[in-house]
């Protein structure tokens, strides 16, 4: 998948780097879907907006699909001119102002990949107390002493990976995601022969749950497909640093429908069965594998499932997290830092935050902070969108935007384009209020949308009135 990147440049891809075929286009979205955090969220959402398993998964397709559209329009301009979302945010951002763009991205995937790292080492934990019957009592920061060992062991394994470099990280993706189906489904299955094959007729009771209402299906469906939008906002964002090793927008358009929508609905089913199931077999709704896992009482299904789900968790890292992360804060200074000095910098910060995952930042609640990154970041998204096909009308000078003198036509004022500013700054600001101001939790659903077309509504209005040569020289 990701075998012609070339890590210490943000140049563009040349002819035989755009290679990628709708193949490669869609195992990036097998890995970005599967992980320990997305199932927890995914089984999650039917029990936290109290709407039936038919309504949450009907709500995860129609996000899988909206994703889809949204994901093609940002992505085209990779696959145009090859370049990446660093270099492609200089087009609206300015020169100066795409290290801000590329930095709050950066921000939200060193979070993610904190938190991703800290799930899969639950896998691993699970794994060890099987193997060896321990148990801690003692805890620091939520965490016993066999956690921070899993912890720090997983997150220098991913190290040690991304260090040998994108071409044996490709192999271990492509070996990730059908592997993790297989898990899943072995799950259900144990599910299924514990219940004695009463799980899918009780699962469908539980689905079909008579206490709620029409008003609260619809709040809900709305609320779910909000908060998986903004799951994905991140790549929606950034899409151009893959899109651009595409062979041809075909390409690209074929892979996110291939991956995406059929992921979402695969991976959105079985987790929703397994969880109905922990409900028949165990009693209560378990959200985490891991937890069902250690139910189930099996060595052998311990191990397997902590391979799996580690291996996925390198997949999503890498996707989502690792490369937007280094590209962002490679840009800060593209001349003094390398791939791999930024690399460093995003695994320590990402250290930090998973060891605070679960004495601090889960207490919040796993969709509270969902919705709040993707707001941060929708703005972005429609200034991006605005300003490349109504604004540039898809015509972007590639020189012009690798030149950081006054003389490029991208340098705005002192490097910024300030309507993208105050664009962001409103956008940002009434998409993160739609998420903790009651007064707007009607909106609560439509928030990541709502920032965005606000954010490249304000921008267009703004870049009406002035034309590219008054801003360069302004």
């Amino acid at each position: 998948m990701v075998n012609n990147i070339n890590s210490d440049s943000l140049s563009p891809t040349t002819k035989s780097e755009k290679s990628w075929k709708w193949f490669e286009i869609s195992n990036i979205w097998a890995n970005d879907i599967q992980s320990l955090f997305g199932y927890t969220l995914v089984a999650s959402l039917f029990i936290s907006y109290g709407v039936t398993g038919w309504t949450a998964f009907s709500a995860l397709i129609v996000a899988g699909l909206i994703v889809t559209f949204l994901v093609n329009i940002s992505g085209k301009a990779g696959v145009d001119y090859g370049i990446p979302y660093p270099v492609l945010a200089r087009s609206s951002m300015g020169i100066n102002g795409a290290k801000l763009s590329a930095i709050i991205r950066a921000i939200v995937a060193v979070f993610w990949f904190g938190v991703q790292t800290y799930f899969a080492s639950t896998a691993l934990h699970l794994l060890i107390t099987a193997l060896t019957g321990i148990h801690l009592e003692s805890k620091f920061l939520g965490i016993d002493g066999i956690g921070w060992f899993s912890f720090f062991l997983v997150w220098a394994l991913q190290m040690i990976i991304f260090s040998k470099g994108m071409n044996w990280v490709s192999k271990f993706l492509n070996f990730a995601a059908p592997f993790v189906y297989i898990i899943m489904i072995g799950l259900l299955v144990v599910l299924w022969d514990k219940s004695g094959g009463e799980l899918f007729h009780v699962a469908n009771n539980i689905f079909s749950n008579k206490e709620t209402s029409f008003s609260s299906e619809v709040n809900g469906f709305f609320a779910i497909v909000g908060t998986m939008i903004a799951y994905f906002a991140a790549v929606m964002i950034n899409f151009s640093d893959f899109s651009r090793y595409a062979k041809d927008n075909k390409s690209m358009v074929v892979g996110n429908l291939v991956g995406l929508p059929f992921n979402m609905v695969l991976f959105s089913a079985l987790a929703l069965l397994i969880t109905a199931g922990s409900v028949v077999v165990f009693g209560e709704k378990l959200t985490n594998p891991m937890d069902i896992v250690e139910k189930a009482d099996s060595t052998i299904l311990s191990l397997v499932v902590a391979i799996t789900f580690f291996t996925a968790t390198v997949g999503i890292n890498l996707v989502a997290n690792f490369i937007p992360a280094v590209n962002g804060i490679t840009n800060l200074a593209p001349h003094k830092l390398t791939f791999k000095k930024s690399g460093f910098v995003t695994s320590a910060f990402a250290l930090v935050i998973g060891a605070f995952w679960v004495s601090f930042i889960s207490e919040v609640g796993i969709s509270p902070i969902v919705n709040t990154l993707g707001a941060t970041l929708a703005p972005l998204y429609g200034i991006l969108v605005i300003d490349y096909y109504l604004v540039k009308k898809q015509e972007l000078n590639v020189k012009a935007l690798y030149d950081e003198t006054e003389s490029s036509e991208y340098y705005y004022t002192n490097g910024w384009n300030l309507n993208t500013v105050v664009s962001f700054v409103i956008g940002a600001l009434f998409s993160i209020c739609t998420v903790w101001v009651d007064s707007l939790k009607d909106l609560h659903g439509y928030g990541w949308i709502i920032g965005a077309a606000l954010g490249g509504f304000i921008y267009f209005i703004l870049s009406k009135n002035i034309t590219n040569e008054e801003l360069a020289y302004n």
